[in-house]
C-alpha cells in the first residue's frame, strides 16, 4: 500500500432500519490516482481518423481541420501521432511517428478537403496499423470522427474487436444527426472506448482536446477491484458512474467475492462506482458488510500490483431521525443512474413497439432529471416524449442527445480544456 491510488467508500444512507426485511444498501466507491503519480505523464500514441466524406462540406470540415491542428500542439516530441482520412476511399496524410515538425504536420491536415461516400472499416484498419508502427509502450488512442452512414457496419465491428485486442481503445464520435449512434456505441464497447454526439461543429475542437488531455492523464493501469462481502450481503450491480454511466457487471471469485475490472484510471478524475448491494436484516448496532481493494500498476514508476483497501460499515438503527439521513451527493447520483436505466427501457419498448410503455418511462425520468437539475437534457426528453404521443417517434437529434447525454455525470463544460 504505497499510496498512488485512494479508495473511499460512502454510504447514500449510513443508517438503515433494524426491521425484519433485507434492505437495499448504494455504496459510491471513488477510486482516484493520487497526487503522487499527478505529474508523471506516459508518451501518448493517438490517430486521428476523419471522415472527409462530401456531407462534411463547408463548417464540419473546417472545423476538423482546426480540431486535428490544435490537438496536435498538446502533443510533444515523446508522443506519436497519425491522421487517417477517409471517403469511399482511405488515404493515411500522416504516417504514424513522433511529433517533431508541427508546421509540417499541420500542412498536411490543412490541405484536407470533403468529398466522396463514407467507409469506416478500412480507415480503422489502417490507423490501427499506423498505432503499431510503434513498440515503445504508452498510451495508445484511436479517435474516429464521422457524420454519415458507412457501409459494411459487421465489419466496422470487426475493426473494433480487433482494436480492444491489442489494446487501443477507440473515441467515436458523431457530428449531426444522420449517422449510426448504435453502431458508434458497440464500436466504443468492443475496444473498451467511448462513443459521444457532437451536436454542434464548433463543439469538435473541445471534444479532440479533451481525447488527448484524456490520454495524457492515464497513469494507473490494469486495475482491478474485488469486493469482499459477509455473510448476508449481496451484490446486485456495479455501476460505473465517472467519467460515464455504464453497467459494469461483476465476475464471481467465490462465494462471496467478485471481481470488476476497471481498466486505466486518469489522474484527473479516476474512477467512481456505484455498488448495489441487499443486505440482509440485522440487530441495531455498526457492522463491517465489506472490503473493497484496488490492485494496480503504474508502468511509469515501474510499479505492478500494488494494493490499497477500503472496509464499508454500516450501522442498523432504530432512531427514525438517523435513518432519514441520507448523502445527497450520493443520492444525486443514484437518481442520475436511475435516469439512465429508465431511458434505456424507454428505447427498448419503443424498438419493440411499445409507444406507450416507452412515454412512460420517459416521463418518469424527466422527473428525475429535474430533481438533478438537468433542465436542458429534460427539456429535450420532454420534446420527444411530446413526438412520441403526436407521431410514434423520435427525432434523430433527440434520440442522441437522450441516449448520451443520461450517461454524462461530468459535463465536457465541468472538465478543464484549453480554449481556442
Amino acid at each position: 500500500m504505497t499510496g498512488e491510488v485512494n479508495l473511499r467508500a460512502t454510504l447514500a444512507r449510513p443508517f438503515l432500519a433494524a426491521i425484519q426485511t433485507a434492505q437495499v444498501a448504494y455504496i459510491l466507491l471513488e477510486v482516484q490516482p493520487t497526487q503522487r503519480v499527478a505529474q508523471v505523464r506516459m508518451p501518448v500514441n493517438v490517430s486521428f481518423v476523419l471522415d472527409r466524406s462530401g456531407s462534411m462540406k463547408g463548417d464540419k470540415i473546417d472545423r476538423v481541420r482546426r480540431a486535428a491542428t490544435m490537438a496536435i500542439d498538446m502533443l510533444d516530441q515523446q508522443d506519436t501521432v497519425s491522421v487517417v482520412i477517409f471517403d469511399h476511399r482511405t488515404e493515411v496524410i500522416i504516417p504514424g511517428a513522433p511529433v517533431q515538425n508541427r508546421q509540417d504536420l499541420k500542412d498536411r491536415i490543412s490541405r484536407i478537403r470533403d468529398a466522396g461516400g463514407t467507409k469506416i472499416a478500412p480507415a480503422v484498419e489502417k490507423a490501427l496499423r499506423e498505432i503499431e508502427k510503434d513498440r515503445r509502450g504508452g498510451i495508445r488512442r484511436l479517435l474516429l470522427l464521422t457524420d454519415g452512414q458507412t457501409e459494411n457496419e459487421n465489419e466496422c465491428l470487426l475493426r473494433a474487436e480487433d482494436a480492444g485486442r491489442i489494446g487501443v481503445p477507440i473515441t467515436a464520435l458523431g457530428v449531426g444527426k444522420d449517422w449510426n449512434e448504435d453502431l458508434l456505441i458497440e464500436m466504443a464497447n468492443r475496444s473498451n472506448g467511448t462513443a459521444d454526439y457532437i451536436a454542434r461543429p464548433d463543439e469538435i475542437t473541445e471534444y479532440f482536446q479533451n481525447t488527448v488531455q484524456r490520454a495524457q492523464a492515464t497513469v494507473v493501469h490494469n486495475t482491478m477491484l474485488t469486493l469482499r462481502l459477509v455473510q448476508g450481503v449481496t451484490p446486485r450491480a456495479v455501476w460505473q458512474v465517472i467519467p460515464l454511466i455504464d453497467n459494469l457487471g461483476y465476475q464471481p471469485i467465490s462465494e462471496r467475492a467478485v471481481n470488476v475490472p476497471l481498466g486505466e484510471l486518469e489522474s484527473s478524475q479516476g474512477r467512481t462506482l456505484l455498488i448495489e448491494l441487499l443486505v440482509d436484516p440485522k440487530p441495531a448496532g455498526q457492522y463491517r458488510i465489506g472490503q473493497a481493494e484496488v490492485t494496480y500498476d503504474v508502468p511509469a514508476l515501474n510499479m505492478v500490483q500494488e494494493k490499497t483497501r477500503a472496509d464499508v460499515l454500516l450501522t442498523f438503527a432504530n432512531d427514525q431521525n438517523q435513518i432519514s439521513q441520507v448523502n445527497p451527493t450520493v443520492m444525486n447520483i443514484v437518481e442520475k443512474v436511475s435516469a439512465f436505466k429508465l431511458q434505456t427501457r424507454a428505447l427498448q419498448d419503443l424498438q419493440s413497439g411499445d409507444v406507450a410503455g416507452a412515454t412512460q418511462k420517459l416521463k418518469s425520468a424527466v422527473t428525475r432529471l429535474l430533481s438533478q437539475g438537468e433542465a436542458e437534457l429534460a427539456q429535450t426528453m420532454q420534446n420527444e416524449i411530446d413526438n412520441l404521443e403526436q407521431q410514434g417517434q423520435l427525432s434523430s437529434e433527440g434520440q442522441k442527445t437522450i441516449k448520451f447525454g443520461t450517461r454524462k455525470t461530468v459535463r465536457l463544460s465541468d472538465l478543464d480544456l484549453p480554449r481556442e
